[in-house]
């Protein structure tokens, strides 16, 4: 008979291990215990193995010993080297039962069951945050801490990401080793070129288990999901104005700073987004490339052919989770539940009034130029 493996399970999360040892260690895990501390006395990174300690040196030594015999690329672990050749071979043995999605890693098909679980297991300590990634926390985190300990040796910039800072610096070498085998687009990062693969397979593997929508990009997917749950986690911290998406957020900023950092090569104008810029830019150029496939409609932006879609469709996937209202149109729907809130997050710089919509503010703000 042939002997059966002893499974430890850990009582705290269920996860199971194969011996006591890695149950043993990962109970350190929550339990705050993290007996290896680095060395680096700017640094003060700690951790649960020795074996994780001597990983994390390399990254203060930069050594990288396991190396990829396709590109350039190397790594200071073998397991990110085993990861990164799945770039060249596509293989994405981890997939997910729910959905056709598929990963290179076990850990992101993990995280993405948790967009149709629902399940945000990560809890932020200061503000109460929930998020469904650990890696997610610890960007969070940074968020309430301003910390960001690596910096660009070039310029400057300071980043709270390893992987941030390492992108960064190929805005500097110009590098762009992941090649698309179908025409002769190169990109900085491996996430630029999977995205960009699908613009020619077409592939939307990201599907919303509350509509039809289904995307490209994982987080469109996640951004989308919003739109159903009104989650709204990033909060001006000037005027009560809260948004899905950390771009929105910063963008909004600059209505009060009154930045315009993207500025048209053509005209004068400048605006404080880029993607206003882009649809600006278009004025300019004319360009239309983003056709109906029902009718002959051609649009310069992909949102405005996604609405006129729901036009043919008769789709209004953004529903009230007050009432029972749907709208086709995102901002059709913030606008709605304001009316339930009496939120009036745009407040005018020159008089008392506030207004619960950003064109209500601008219409307000004419008012005051015609004055004047």
């Amino acid at each position: 008979m042939l002997h059966e493996k002893m499974a430890f399970q850990c009582n705290v999360c269920r996860s199971v291990y194969s011996s006591k040892r890695y149950l043993k260690k990962h109970l350190m895990a929550h339990a705050g215990d993290k007996p290896y501390k680095c060395t680096d006395p700017m640094c003060g990174a700690s951790f649960i193995s020795a074996g994780s300690l001597k990983y994390h040196m390399r990254s203060h030594s930069g050594e990288k010993p396991y190396k990829c015999g396709v590109c350039s690329a190397a790594f200071p672990q073998s397991g990110h080297l085993t990861t990164h050749m799945r770039t060249h071979t596509g293989d994405k043995p981890y997939k997910c039962t729910v959905c056709s999605a598929a990963f290179s890693k076990l850990g992101k098909l993990k995280n993405h069951l948790r967009i149709h679980t629902g399940e945000k297991p990560f809890k932020c300590t200061v503000c109460g945050a929930a998020l469904s990634e650990s890696g997610s926390l610890k960007r969070h985190m940074t968020t309430h801490t301003g910390d960001k300990p690596y910096k660009c040796t070039v310029c400057g910039d300071a980043f709270s990401r390893r992987g941030s800072l390492k992108d960064h610096m190929r805005t500097h070498t110009g590098e762009k080793p992941y090649k698309c085998t179908v025409c002769a687009a190169a990109f900085s990062r491996t996430g630029s070129l999977k995205n960009h693969i699908r613009t020619h397979t077409g592939e939307k593997p990201y599907k919303c288990i509350t509509c039809i929508a289904a995307f490209s990009r994982l987080g469109n997917l996640k951004r989308h999901m919003m739109t159903h749950t009104g989650e709204r986690p990033y909060k001006c911290i000037t005027c009560s104005a809260a948004f899905s998406q950390s771009g929105h957020l910063k963008g909004h900023m600059m209505t009060h700073t009154g930045e315009k950092p993207h500025k048209c090569t053509i005209c004068s104008a400048a605006f404080s987004q880029l993607g206003q810029l882009k649809t600006h830019i278009t004025i300019h150029t004319g360009e239309r490339r983003y056709r109906c496939t029902i009718c002959s409609a051609v649009f310069s932006q992909p949102e405005h052919l996604n609405r006129h879609i729901r036009t043919h469709t008769g789709e209004r996937p953004y529903k009230c989770p007050i009432c029972s209202s749907d709208f086709s149109v995102s901002g059709s729907l913030k606008s709605h539940i304001e009316t339930h809130t009496g939120e009036t997050p745009y407040k005018c710089t020159i008089c008392s009034a506030a207004l619960s919509q950003q064109g209500h503010l601008k219409r307000h703000m004419a008012i005051h130029a015609c004055v004047s």
